[in-house]
């Protein structure tokens, strides 16, 4: 799957049963703050949307966006998603990373579904990326790792021969042994030659500060069900491609499919509050034979890597009669620049819109500081006209209001809440 192809590569690179939430550890799904209302309360942005209005260039769109800054109070939107909870600075997909992106506004948020080795469905990116957001290896069960530690191989001149390598996947450990482990930021360091040396490697635009052996909860599925719905927050599990064969051990890609599905009506979550999301159309098509209701609004996530790897209109137009409503791109995909620089929609953006589409892109926050330039896999179409860290507010502002997206993935859901509630989107 491609984005967990991205995180490898960015990892490398920087060196959703009321019985159910009486059962789960009160530690895993207790939230630091009740709803106090449908929405929540006021929510906490922190410097990070402030910092980059400041940072834009003069423009009336930041002059807009100023005369925000000092509103009374910021309300949860879900225009805001958060992308593995709150990824920028907290290990994805654990509950202080959830617990951050309902704090920053998000009102959806991200559980990435894969299964364990005796089938239970646990929130991960990836089936097999233990050993880079976890603590796996620093423990007893890297014994049963697919792929145990092998340090680096350097040669006379210090280049790297042979990066380290490792491979632990949910499928080679239990639910109860998944639950020992803790969650860090998703990283390791290719020059290793120990597992402690592997285990860092976090990229210098992030933080490992709250990635201490106190934190980074890991949470079954169920579990994520039960905090979001204290949360209240709507959810967007995505079931992900299993590393392992299917079926595994009897469990065929449709009972994976149904299993999540199951989860959240055993949980009595409506279905109008859970967006499904797959890279394979085959789930897509499965949940909208035979769970409609979840199915009509499914995520159906493109993996293209490049610009011409997008469908074009007529298979959007496919899409669209197969009964798929949401696309999620990447967002190259749907931006390109003018024949005088400025972000303008894509034909991508506009095929979609044309064929009747909901978009939904991914994901913004995750590419590092972009004054840099060479802003690599989501900008790679726009690149040229982005400048500096400011110009995310230009980004948004041409998806939200030229190509018309109905909400956006992102690792730091504090930008998108205040865009949001300065332009006065729900």
């Amino acid at each position: 799957m491609r984005r967990s192809l991205f995180s490898l590569t960015l990892a490398c690179f920087a060196g959703l049963l009321p019985g159910l939430a009486s059962a789960v550890p009160k530690s895993d799904v207790s939230p630091k703050w009740h709803p106090t209302d449908a929405r929540g309360p006021s929510v906490q942005l922190g410097p990070r949307p402030f910092f980059l209005v400041d940072d834009m260039s003069n423009s009336p769109l930041k002059q807009q966006l100023q005369a925000c800054k000092n509103r009374a109070q910021f309300t949860r939107t879900d225009f805001s998603i958060g992308h593995r909870g709150a990824a920028l600075q907290f290990p994805e997909h654990t509950r202080e990373s959830y617990e951050a992106a309902s704090r920053t506004g998000a009102g959806i948020v991200e559980c990435d579904v894969t299964f364990t080795k005796d089938k239970e469905l646990v929130c991960r990116h990836a089936q097999n990326d233990l050993h880079t957001t976890t603590n796996i290896l620093a423990t007893d069960l890297a014994a049963k790792c697919t792929q145990p530690f092998t340090p680096a191989v350097v040669d006379a001149s210090g280049q790297v021969t042979t990066p380290a390598s490792a491979e632990c996947r949910t499928s080679d450990i239990t639910l109860a042994e998944f639950k020992t482990l803790r969650g860090k930021m998703d990283a390791f360091n290719p020059r290793a030659k120990t597992v402690a040396e592997y285990l860092s490697g976090t990229a210098s635009w992030r933080t490992d500060l709250y990635s201490g052996p106190t934190s980074g909860s890991l949470l079954s599925h169920q579990e994520s069900i039960a905090l979001f719905k204290q949360l209240g927050v709507k959810m967007t599990p995505e079931l992900k491609s299993a590393s392992v064969t299917m079926p595994f051990d009897g469990f065929t890609q449709e009972a994976y499919a149904q299993k999540m599905i199951d989860e959240y009506k055993q949980a009595k979550v409506p279905a109008q509050r859970v967006f499904a999301q797959s890279f394979n159309k085959a789930d897509i098509l499965y949940w909208l034979a035979h769970e409609p209701a979840f199915g009509k609004q499914a995520v159906y996530l493109d993996a293209a890597n490049r610009v011409s790897d997008l469908p074009d209109a007529a298979e959007l137009a496919r899409y669209k009669a197969q009964g798929i409503n949401i696309v999620a791109p990447p967002l190259f995909a749907l931006l390109t620049t003018d024949a005088d620089g400025n972000l303008v929609p894509s034909q991508y953006a506009k095929d979609a819109k044309g064929a009747g589409l909901g978009i939904i892109p991914w994901s913004l926050e995750r590419s590092g500081i972009l004054a840099d330039g060479n802003n690599g896999f989501f900008y790679q179409s726009f690149d040229s006209a982005i400048k500096r860290e400011g110009d995310t507010m230009r980004v948004l502002d041409v998806l939200a209001r030229q190509v018309g997206i109905r909400g956006i993935f992102s690792d730091w859901p504090a930008t998108v809440t205040f865009y949001a509630n300065c332009m006065g989107l729900k």
